[in-house]
């Protein structure tokens, strides 16, 4: 399987699909999944004629579960060794959620200032802080972050289940159409991960301040957003978001829930097209 070896000797998994001297598109995971959550998008972009690029963040997926490295810095500098290691260059990055963090890292830190990014793409994604803080007060308590802690430690294989059964893809609402095989493939990328970087992954994506990140990018940047998202509030994030970006579009969707990538492929997919040919 290929890989890619950081600078602190961590295994990074990843996939490389479709003609080489085609733009890329790369892919950033949520926590605390795999690349394999972007099957429907890499499958419908490489039919485009893309070269579609996604990895396994450290402790996830298929990639070293390593100890220490849990934050963003770090998968920001894991997401570079890959691109560099592929050469991308030209390249539109999009993330899901953490993967949104991790691509407004990469793209303020190592992106931009190497040139190869186009463009980038924050879909239901946590920036710029998720927690609720005194210079931040619309923010969640420390208390829905410490609660996800305790639930992944007594029993992560339970936690697992309830996390895409319920909030994150809307199956908790009346009258929601409950893909079964949508939950156990959740339940499966995220239990071949490990609880360590799961357990520190959390404070990652929650206390990470991301203010300066989203100041810093200056290449069109689309940020998606469900109105219905129960996982992170689109007050929280896509709206504030938005302002901070010197070269941002929003789009709201209206009810759509954190795991829209998934359960409403069919309409993200060509408009994701769109912003990229645009």
């Amino acid at each position: 399987m290929p890989f890619v070896t950081t600078t602190d000797g961590v295994d990074i998994f990843y996939k490389d699909w479709g003609p080489k001297d085609a733009q890329p598109i790369m892919f950033h995971h949520g926590w605390p999944l795999s690349s394999d959550d972007w099957d429907a998008q890499m499958l419908f972009f490489v039919q485009k004629g893309f070269r579609v690029v996604a990895h396994d963040r450290r402790g996830h997926g298929r990639s070293t579960q390593v100890s220490d490295g849990h934050d963003m810095d770090h998968y920001a500098a894991d997401a570079f060794a890959v691109a560099e290691h592929l050469d991308l260059r030209n390249a539109v990055h999009i993330g899901h959620s953490t993967g949104g963090g991790e691509v407004a890292r990469y793209v303020a830190k190592h992106g931009e200032p190497a040139g190869r990014v186009a463009k980038a793409v924050l879909v239901s994604a946590v920036p710029p802080l998720m927690l609720k803080t005194e210079a931040n007060p619309e923010g969640l308590p420390i208390e829905v972050f410490d609660g996800f802690r305790a639930a992944l430690a007594a029993n992560r294989a339970q936690f697992f289940l309830d996390v895409p059964s319920g909030p994150f893809y809307g199956f908790n609402r009346p009258g929601a159409q409950v893909h079964q095989g949508v939950i156990q493939n959740w339940w499966r990328q995220g239990m071949i991960g490990g609880a360590k970087a799961h357990y520190e992954g959390i404070k990652a994506f929650s206390e990470t301040d991301q203010t300066g990140d989203l100041k810093a990018i200056t290449v069109p940047t689309l940020v998606m957003h469900g109105d219905d998202d129960q996982i992170v509030p689109i007050a929280d994030a896509a709206l504030k978001s938005i302002k901070l970006l010197k070269n941002g579009t929003l789009k709201v969707y209206p009810g759509y829930p954190h795991g829209m990538l998934t359960t409403h492929a069919e309409v993200i997919n060509p408009d994701l097209l769109a912003f990229i040919k645009a």
